[in-house]
């Protein structure tokens, strides 16, 4: 099964960022997150540690450009397929680094791509 990491999730019910986390769990994809505060998700639990993160098919990114910086590499050495750069986060410098390392880059809208079937 598809794995997907929101990067930059957060317990706040008014993010987007939790509202994708609970439309990918209802559509029955596999899902973990990061964030800078843990919590629970729609029974998923957002880790605060970069740590245990495997077999990651897609990024759904939730940083914006400025807070990305620090995490180029880590994302790079997850080796995800794709990388999702949901609307707030578009970053010119790291979607050319990603592609530089064969990672698909996609400037789209998680909740989108899920609700029109195109995820």
């Amino acid at each position: 099964m598809v794995k997907t990491l929101v990067f930059g999730a957060s317990p706040n019910p008014s993010r987007y960022s939790n509202i994708a986390i609970h439309r990918l769990v209802e559509n029955k994809i596999e899902t973990e997150a990061f964030g800078i505060r843990s919590g629970v998700v729609a029974g998923i639990q957002i880790s605060d540690r970069l740590e245990g993160f495997h077999n990651v098919d897609t990024i759904s990114l939730y940083l914006n450009p400025k807070r990305q910086q620090e995490y180029y590499q880590t994302i790079i050495n997850m080796k995800p397929r794709r990388v999702i750069f949901n609307p707030g986060t578009e970053n010119t410098d790291f979607q050319n680094i990603l592609k530089e390392n064969n990672i698909k880059v996609e400037i789209a809208c998680t909740l989108v791509l899920l609700a029109t079937g195109q995820y």
